[in-house]
């Protein structure tokens, strides 16, 4: 170390770079042996990935797929700085829908994956598949992404409590009914407590169902916040009372044992509930087989749309991918293969946006743990009303000031009731849209 100029730390630093460079030389990273990688951040997908390619493989001599379970970070902040760094990337990638707006920033050329509206609508994908759904996964009238679901919402309900406490669910045609028979089932003193329904006073993800379904949303066609206009407000209106005040007959508890509990001692009688969480219910809540039952969303107004949606998937193709059409070809393998999507359903209880698929038997197969309702029909006939939607580069940051508004109006709910509720609503989601306004003013990629 005396013979060493630079002293002890300069020293120690040296010795760490070539004890490094040494392992990194004789580990070198493994050389790719797929032709195509896939992207993945749900298990139940990954699973069912995993077991069709095999078949893919076979009717491709000398192609390998290569299908990872990655982590929701990986497929959105860490593949957003890779596609920005110019770094290697997946061919093929599923995002989520609240993430996927932010991947379309900036001009075209900007976007990491591929233009897919062409190739779309030669093969007519967009009549084939439900429409609406394409509307998350566009950019300037552009389709940059396959939607993998429809996810349209209905109600869960405990159909033995129902039935015991005489109430016939055909009667429960809007909110204003279900509001009715929610306030004669509620049970806040005395004697066992109960509530209506399962809702959040502080999450935006079930207020986001009631938006949708008055035909609201956070952004427009041309990419303009619309998260305070009047479809907005009487979301909010219509909300708010549900899980506030000394009237209300919603309540959460969280996730995991504690809904679990819940729903089996009858202190949650209803929950939203898109196809995908049905499954998490069958899991979960095992003991209420045959004691649970769907029925449509209450309509807004009699005649009006039935039902919702919550959540979504696309898969898109990277520009770095290097054999786009084998990607495409793949993706329609894994999307459009009416048997394989069949078969998936029944492990995911998830409707694809294939219509084609839907009078399978494995869509009207009926459902024990639903007391013999053929589950996949009763989506299936809502998934045509699925309210259109659109993404944006700045939609997480709206859902999250969506968010802060519902906690505002709950707040001045339960502290001073319906006077003068409806003008401090307009204020607080004018607020919070304000805020996206100006965010996306001073942004120069959008």
């Amino acid at each position: 170390m005396r013979s060493f100029p630079f002293g002890l730390a300069a020293l120690c630093l040296l010795l760490l770079s070539l004890i490094t460079g040494a392992y990194i030389a004789a580990h070198p990273t493994p050389k790719k042996t797929s032709t195509l990688t896939m992207w993945t951040f749900a298990k139940p997908h990954y699973e069912a990935y995993s077991k069709a390619v095999p078949a893919f493989e076979k009717a491709n001599p000398g192609v390998k797929v290569d299908v990872q379970l990655v982590s929701y970070n990986a497929t959105t902040q860490r593949l957003r700085a890779a596609f920005w760094a110019d770094l290697d990337v997946p061919d093929l990638v599923e995002v989520e829908i609240s993430a996927a707006g932010s991947f379309f920033r900036g001009s075209e050329k900007n976007i990491g994956f591929l233009d897919l509206t062409d190739r779309i609508q030669a093969e007519n994908l967009d009549k084939r598949m439900v429409a609406a759904r394409f509307g998350p996964y566009m950019s300037r009238g552009r389709i940059y992404g396959l939607p993998h679901d429809v996810h349209p919402v209905q109600l869960a309900y405990r159909r033995d409590i129902f039935e015991k406490e005489g109430v016939d669910v055909k009667q429960i045609e809007t909110w204003d009914d279900f509001v009715r028979v929610g306030q004669q089932l509620t049970k806040r003193q005395g004697g066992q407590t109960r509530y209506m329904i399962e809702l959040s006073d502080t999450s935006r993800d079930n207020l986001e169902v009631f938006l949708f379904q008055r035909g609201g949303g956070y952004f427009d066609a041309q990419g303009d916040v619309i998260f305070d206009n009047q479809a907005a407000v009487q979301a909010m209106m219509q909300y708010v009372p549900l899980v506030a005040g000394p009237d209300r007959i919603g309540n959460n508890l969280g996730g995991g044992q504690i809904l679990t509990r819940a729903v089996e001692d009858g202190y949650l009688l209803c929950l939203l509930a898109p196809d995908w969480r049905t499954k998490s219910f069958e899991n979960d809540i095992p003991k209420m087989k045959g004691k649970m039952a769907l029925m449509p969303l209450p309509a807004i107004e009699r005649g009006g749309p039935r039902t919702s949606t919550w959540g979504g998937t696309m898969l898109g193709i990277t520009k770095k991918c290097q054999n786009p059409d084998l990607a495409w070809k793949f993706a329609k393998f894994l999307y459009l293969n009416e048997q394989d999507l069949a078969e998936r359903f029944s492990g995911t209880n998830i409707i694809p946006p294939v219509r084609a698929v839907w009078d399978s038997p494995a869509f009207t197969r009926p459902s024990p743990y639903w007391s013999g309702q053929p589950l996949g029909k009763t989506y299936a006939d809502l998934a045509p009303q699925v309210p259109l939607q659109y993404g944006s580069p700045f939609v997480q940051i709206a859902k999250d000031k969506l968010g802060q508004a519902l906690v505002a109006c709950v707040q001045r709910y339960n502290t001073q009731g319906k006077e003068g509720f409806e003008p401090f609503v307009q204020e607080q989601l004018k607020r919070s849209a304000d805020q996206v306004r100006k965010m996306m003013a001073r942004s120069p990629y959008q």
